[in-house]
């Protein structure tokens, strides 16, 4: 996975009103703490933290945090955005380390098509889009590929179904459900109707029989 440089500075005043003044100079006010050190009050140019949020691997992007000169590997643990214009108000970086695993979410992506559940007028239900991963901060995927071709009606994909990448684990139960095949409402309808139908003619077939007794 590749990794992105990013300059924060230290020193920042804390509370709503240095973090707004802060916001309004371009700048995004933060904190960095983990592998046992104390959280440090940082902030980090909007520009080029904007870069690091729209690469391939998401929030999971490794980043060279260079605070002050001291080069930190780390993670985006939180953002905080603001609810209306999704801006980032404030963002949490964690320390890592190559050598230990941590887990994080990864995206659940399908791929292919279901045919055979096209042909049946049915249609793909993804019931996970994320799954809780362990691994090491380079052997962290950026997606899960679930290939759904094969799929016919009745089937289902798990947890343990997938195949996870070298150095990657989950311990999500391999029961659960990843995706399902289900009937459209118009196949449902469809069925409903021929059934109401079915109904109908021997409730007719019936009537018929009173009237000739």
């Amino acid at each position: 996975m590749a990794e992105i440089t990013l300059t924060a500075t230290t020193g920042r005043e804390l509370g709503s009103g240095p973090s707004k003044r802060l916001r309004a100079q371009g700048k995004v006010p933060g904190v960095v703490y983990g592998l046992g050190t104390d959280p440090v009050a940082i902030a980090v140019d909007w520009r080029p933290f904007r870069e690091t949020l729209v690469t391939d691997a998401g929030l999971n992007v490794l980043i060279d945090l260079d605070i002050d000169g001291d080069v930190a590997l780390c993670m985006i643990k939180e953002l905080q955005r603001h609810p209306i214009r999704s801006d980032v108000l404030h963002v949490d970086f964690l320390r890592v380390s190559r050598d230990a695993a941590i887990t994080v979410e990864v995206p659940v992506v399908l791929e292919g098509e279901a045919r055979e559940v096209e042909m049946a007028d049915g249609m793909i239900d993804q019931i996970l889009f994320n799954l809780a991963v362990s691994a090491k901060p380079a052997d962290i995927p950026n997606e899960l590929a679930v290939d759904i071709s094969a799929l016919a009606m009745g089937d289902q994909i798990t947890v343990g179904d997938l195949k996870l990448p070298a150095g990657v684990t989950t311990d999500v139960d391999a029961e659960e459900v990843v995706v399902i095949t289900a009937h459209t409402g118009a196949a449902e309808s469809a069925e409903s109707a021929e059934g109401d139908g079915e109904d109908g003619e021997a409730a007719e077939a019936g009537s018929e029989g009173d009237a000739e007794a």
